[in-house]
């Protein structure tokens, strides 16, 4: 199989094209044929123009790649080496939403040939790949594992924003159904991944290895929330605190702040789901769930506090909401908790303003039914800034005094400019 990749006789195709997927689908289109399958015409049309509708990558990164676009099934049928790498959310119950990861099973059912080979890279809870996929591909294929053709599993490391720690440069984990499907598999990412491969003993182990690389995010994440939350009532700068524990070697520097995006808000749940059907309650996961998902109230209870002391009529309160992507210097906002932030905020029947340099006016409306303020006004009664972006940090004390009332709040979530404003009231996490 690899060597037939190499020699260009045989075809890989990645299924979904969004963060994870296109950076995939192209790293390998510049060794070997690529076939990249989305459901989304719209997409597949901008991709084919060179243009990442992730805003990700540059149109440099399709240069030189022999890839094809499709959402054809006749055009996906003439690959041999699958990746699927499609979203795996959960619903508003915050149960895993298997729908993506089904539908792109059943896609594969229904082109898989003899000897090809199934590699999921969509983080699942440790079982998924084997119990829910496989039996949709065999059922759809007509096909039997291992005597007609190889699964296996390789969880994605692709971090959004991130040009440092891209695909080549991350350790890769491979697994496969049996020997064979693993030695094939790891000798195919280790096409494109110079940091090299790890060869997990089975699907569940790299299943599991995933899932619990962003839940000890999220625990830890959810222990610094709950300790700004404990150091507010002491007058204690959280930040001050962990920059001097953090003196100590073994620290470990994890920092206060809301916790969405696509990985570390929802990865969580898939194992404590599966906890859950196996009899046992996950009691601390679903602790640090608590707090990390609080987190957009209480913050939204501190701006009010400020504002019931400082204003005449909360009611006629104006707050400024800087960032809504997930995270700094991209612009996903997919489980953006500060959407939350701003549904609380107008809970309070307060007019809240938001901005973002890299955040979908168009998306944002359609996804949480708010847009982008277009003139900012001089008169706010609080600035939220609520993802630190690059484009942030030029700004000071000056800047937030020019656009906020003599007692104003400027509530600094991540800690930007500490110690930097001197005329309107600091408050960070």
């Amino acid at each position: 199989m690899v060597e037939q990749l190499l020699r260009k006789e045989k075809k890989l195709a990645v299924i979904g094209l969004g963060y994870v997927g296109l950076p995939i689908a192209l790293e390998f289109a510049r060794h070997v044929p690529v076939i990249g399958f989305d459901i989304n015409s719209q997409r597949i049309a901008l991709m084919r123009q060179g243009i990442d509708p992730s805003n990700e990558l540059e149109a440099g990164a399709f240069a030189g790649c022999d890839i094809v676009f499709t959402d054809s099934l006749d055009v996906l049928r003439e690959a041999s080496f699958y990746i699927v790498a499609v979203p795996t959310p959960v619903d508003e119950h915050n149960q895993p939403d298997l729908v993506p990861v089904t539908r792109a099973s059943e896609t594969i059912g229904k082109v898989l040939s003899k000897g090809d080979y199934v590699v999921y890279e969509s983080t699942v809870y440790p079982g998924c790949t084997e119990e829910d996929c496989l039996p949709i591909i065999e059922s759809l294929s007509g096909l039997k594992l291992g005597a007609d053709f190889k699964l296996g599993y390789s969880p994605e490391r692709i971090n959004p924003g991130d040009k440092e720690h891209t695909l080549a440069k991350i350790i890769k984990v491979v697994s496969g159904s049996d020997e064979e499907a693993t030695d094939v598999i790891a000798r195919t990412y280790e096409i494109v991944v110079t940091a090299g491969v790890h060869r997990a003993s089975s699907i569940k182990v790299a299943e599991a290895a995933k899932i619990i690389e962003n839940t000890q995010r999220d625990l830890n994440i959810a222990l610094m929330n709950e300790l700004s939350i404990i150091f507010d009532r002491m007058d204690i700068n959280t930040f001050e605190v962990l920059e001097a524990a953090g003196t100590k070697w073994n620290f470990l520097r994890f920092q206060p702040g809301l916790v969405g995006g696509h990985c570390i808000g929802v990865d969580p749940y898939y194992l404590t789901y599966k906890a859950g059907k196996l009899g046992y309650d996950a009691r601390v996961i679903l602790a640090g769930r608590v707090i990390n998902d609080g987190m957009p109230a209480y913050v939204a209870k501190k701006v009010v506090q400020h504002l019931i002391g400082h204003t005449a009529n909360v009611a006629d309160a104006r707050v400024l909401v800087m960032g809504t992507t997930f995270k700094e210097n991209v612009s996903d906002i997919r489980n953006s908790k500060v959407a939350a932030l701003v549904q609380e905020l107008k809970a309070f029947s307060l007019q809240v303003d938001v901005v973002d340099p890299h955040a979908s006016d168009e998306e944002l409306r359609h996804e949480y039914g708010f847009g982008l303020c277009a003139q900012l006004s001089d008169k706010y009664n609080a600035v939220v800034l609520a993802v630190p972006h690059a484009d942030y940090k030029a700004l000071g004390s000056d800047y937030f005094a020019s656009i906020t009332y003599e007692h104003g709040l400027v509530a600094d979530l991540k800690g930007l400019y500490r110690n930097q404003i001197t005329n309107r009231k600091y408050w960070s996490l």
